[in-house]
């Protein structure tokens, strides 16, 4: 099995993850390109038993705007580690804070809301996929 080791900006909070993420992809909407500060985030889905914090759990903030993100963020220097997203009971470890993993996105998701046109073959989904709540709808690129 594979693990794969992730910190936050400092250093402060360190954790690791295992196995194999659930999907990759971007998501484009406004949520997460704010929390990101970006145009779009670059995700990694995994089931939560799969992160294990190692390093600086008492050092872990918690933010949610609405019960689909629980964003979390190291207290010490303000860098993003993840976010539950318990509705779809995965943890999407942002794709940036575990280097070892190679990133190979299948979709985007949330494309209605791009701010940033992405031409890159890849499948870009108006909301998510229907499995996940979404309509399924494929927008064009």
């Amino acid at each position: 099995m594979s693990e794969y080791k992730g910190r936050c900006f400092c250093g402060a909070v360190e954790f690791t993850v295992s196995g194999e993420p659930a999907a990759m992809g971007y998501c484009h909407c406004e949520s997460c390109r704010h929390w990101s500060a970006g145009p779009l985030n670059a995700f990694t889905l995994w089931s939560p038993d799969a992160i294990k914090v190692t390093k600086g759990i008492d050092q872990i903030g918690t933010y949610n705007k609405t019960p689909m993100s629980f964003r979390k963020w190291c207290k010490q220097c303000g860098g993003h580690l993840f976010a539950e997203h318990p509705p779809l009971k995965l943890t999407d470890v942002f794709a940036a804070m575990i280097p070892a993993l190679t990133f190979v996105p299948a979709l985007h998701v949330n494309y209605q809301e791009r701010v940033l046109p992405v031409k890159d073959g890849l499948p870009k989904l108006k909301d998510f996929p229907k499995d996940f709540g979404g309509s399924g709808e494929v927008l064009p690129e």
